[in-house]
Order: C-alpha cells, then structure tokens, then sequence
C-alpha cells in the first residue's frame, strides 16, 4: 500500500472508526510526505507543532476557498464556520479571539473548579439512579455531553432548559470539520448551522434587550459599541463556534477517557486513589486517543519543514492523532502511561490556534475521571461502545456502562487534584 492508498483508506468509514493502523503506514513514508502535487500530510510530531507555530502557515482564507471549493458561500455552515476565529487569520483572527478570550483566563477557568465539581456529582447521582438495576446506561448522553455542555452554556448565557437541543445541531455541523463531506452531510451541517445561527441570532436581541453578565452580553456590547472590532456575521459565527467547540471536543475527552481508563484497571486504580494525579492522566488521555485528530494549513511561502521542501500554495494535511504517537516524541507510543514525562499532546493545536478553551477541557477531565472511579468503584463497560464514523472529532455514538454499587461514604464532588477528606 502506498502513501495515496494509505490516505485513501484514512478517510472510508473503516479509516475513520480506527486510524492508528493507518497512521503508523504512513509515518513508514516519513514525517512529511508529499501525497499529491503541492499536498502533504504530516505525521511527525516535531513537524506538525513546526507548522502550526509558524506565521508562514494559515487556515484557508475566502479567496482560495473560492478557487477550490466554488459555491461555498451558498453554504451557511460553511459560511458560519469561515467567519469565526476558527478559520481566519490574523489580524482579524487576534482582533476576535482577544474580545472572547477574558472568559477563558487560567484564573477565570480554575474559578469555575466547585461550579464542575458540583455538576459532575449531580450527573453521577442520575446515573446511579438510572442503573439501579443493573441496566446499562450509555454515559455520553447521561454524562459526557450534558457536563461540558452545561458548563460552556452557563459562560454564553444559554437557559438551562435549551441546552438539550444543543447535542443534535452541533453533531449536525461539525461535520463540515472533515476532510471530505458528501453533499449529504452537507446539507446536514447546513440545518445545523440555519438551526444553530436562528437560536444565537433571537439570543442576541435578548442580551441587547436585557444585558446579563455572560459572554454573549460582552460579545453583543462589542459588536454594538464599535462594528470595526466584530461585525454581526462575526458575532453569530463565534457564538456558534465558541458553543459547540466549548462541548464537543470535552464530550469526546471524557468518552474517549473513561473507555481507556476502564480498559486499564491498574491506571484506574491508581487514579481513584490518588485524584491529585489527574492533570497526568488527562494529558495521557489526550496524547493516546485526541478527541481531535486533525487539522490543516496553507503555507503562503517557501518553507522547508523535516527536510522536505514545502513551496508557497502548499497544503498540509496535520495528523494531530498520529503526531500524538510519534515514537521519536513518545517512546513505546501505543502504551498508555500516565507517568509519561514531557507529554504535551498536540490535541489543542498550538500557534495562534490554540484551542481557546483548552484549559477549560482540561478542567473538566481532570474533575471528573477521579469523581466518577471513586464514586462508582465498579463502573464497567456494558457491550461495545459504538464510535463515531469521523476522524476530525473523534468519539463515540453510544458508550454503555454499568454503573454498580456507590462506594459508601464517598463525598460529591471532591475537586480533582484534592484527596477526599482534605479541606
């Protein structure tokens, strides 16, 4: 199989469900191979954190995507998706990310440690008193979706009584985030994003209405005091991007975590123990399966990256998932180990895209899989979790899990990184 079969067989259905197969093949070519005339796809680790710090490399812009992708603008997800800091470059891409970024501080996020904690601890209850007896319950609609999707809709202002609606039209959209989408699936993402873009747009006549202390009320006050700093397509775009990246790539960490965890009990066990190891744990978690396992750029000059000659117009295809289990980085890659030294997965990117709320993700997880082991000592897998049939995002349809007996006397919400007991 050469490098083109290889790609190819990255991106059927097969691929997608398990792509580590296919990228140890293609990392045999080299960390950066040249799959088609001025394309290339990158599996090093060195390589793809090269590219994506470096100011020579961008997201595609309008004007190539008219050259490549004609009828674009008849598209709304595609146009919602281009118009949020997600795909634009600087300056206009700093100019957005600064007006939301105040909400993601390290000291804003680690505030919201007891507000997670406490939630966290209201979902396992639920799921205990859905499993009471013995059935299994699927743990990303009873816990893995509505955690991260209530945190990231408390910081928006969304009602809790609309956040269900959210799981459906985020599924719908992101799938515009694949390399290769049928028009099928693009119509799909096109509800999604009229669906989503409606519910943002009535959201923000509220907030001028009646201003609240969220971000769509500091994003609308922006947009209302100085149009220059974010324009109303601007405004909707990010709302959108802003809510369905603040839960989808967390829903996918804590489901793609508890199926690692579960399947290495001594981990496990070490963890439920001692729930101060959890920043390792999360970081491990996102190195050995990234809820996000690609990403890609435009190099708009001559560049030379793992001694391979990148000329201006280039593209390049990042496998964040197979940069993530680069042996040169990662000794024994396909190992978990939580005691890993210098993980520093790429799961978040780096460069001007880092993830805005990376941090946040991280909070989440480092919560909640200490919570959920201590709580529920005899969680196990009920059947075979189902994945998702993507690779961008990688994560799972259904997750079932038996819940077991409630360890007795265990508090709710312990925070991570604090041993039960402790003040």
């Amino acid at each position: 199989m050469d490098a083109a079969e290889a790609l190819t067989l990255l991106m059927s259905p097969r691929g997608r469900v398990d792509p580590y197969p296919t990228y140890e093949r293609l990392r045999g070519y080299g960390p950066v191979i040249e799959a088609a005339p001025a394309y290339y796809v990158v599996t090093g680790y060195a390589e793809a954190d090269e590219i994506l710090r470096d100011p020579r490399f961008g997201v595609l812009d309008d004007a190539l995507r008219d050259q490549f992708w004609p009828g674009w603008r008849e598209s709304p997800a595609v146009t919602s998706i281009s118009r949020s800091m997600l795909r634009t470059n600087p300056p206009d891409h700093s100019r957005m990310r600064r007006l939301a970024s105040g909400a993601f501080t390290p000291r804003r996020v680690a505030a919201l440690r007891e507000v997670v904690a406490a939630q966290a601890g209201e979902l396992v209850d639920a799921m205990c008193e859905r499993g009471r007896a013995g059935e299994p319950v699927d743990f990303m609609t009873e816990f893995a979706y509505p955690l991260p999707v209530g945190v990231i809709c408390a910081l928006l202002g969304v009602p809790a009584a609309d956040r269900p609606l959210f799981r459906r039209w985020a599924a719908d959209l992101t799938g515009v985030l694949e390399p290769e989408i049928t028009p099928a699936e693009l119509a799909v993402a096109d509800r999604g994003a009229r669906e989503l873009s409606a519910y943002f747009a009535e959201l923000v006549t509220a907030r001028r209405r009646v201003p609240a202390d969220d971000l769509t009320t500091a994003l609308v006050q922006a947009h209302d005091a100085d149009g220059a700093r974010l324009s109303g397509d601007e405004l909707l775009a990010n709302l959108v991007v802003l809510l369905v990246a603040g839960f989808e790539t967390t829903t996918n960490l804590l489901g793609n975590g508890l199926v690692v965890l579960l399947r290495h009990p001594g981990q496990a066990d070490a963890l439920r123990v001692r729930p101060d190891l959890a920043p390792g744990y999360v970081e491990e978690v996102l190195r050995y399966d990234s809820p996000v396992q690609l990403t890609s750029r435009l190099g708009t000059a001559p560049a030379t990256v793992g001694g391979v000659e990148l000329p201006a117009g280039s593209w390049a295809l990042l496998l964040l998932g197979a940069a993530n289990r680069d042996p040169r980085r990662y000794p024994e890659p396909a190992r978990f180990d939580p005691w890993r030294a210098q993980q520093q997965p790429l799961s978040f990117g780096a460069g001007p895209h880092y993830c805005l709320g990376a941090g946040l993700a991280r909070l989440e997880a480092q919560v909640a899989f200490p919570l959920l082991l201590r709580r529920l000592p005899d969680l196990a897998l009920a059947g075979e979790p189902r994945r998702r049939t993507r690779l961008t995002l990688r994560g799972y349809d259904t997750l079932p899990v038996r819940v077991g007996a409630v360890a007795p006397g265990t508090d709710r919400g312990t925070p991570a990184g604090r041993r039960p007991g402790t003040p």
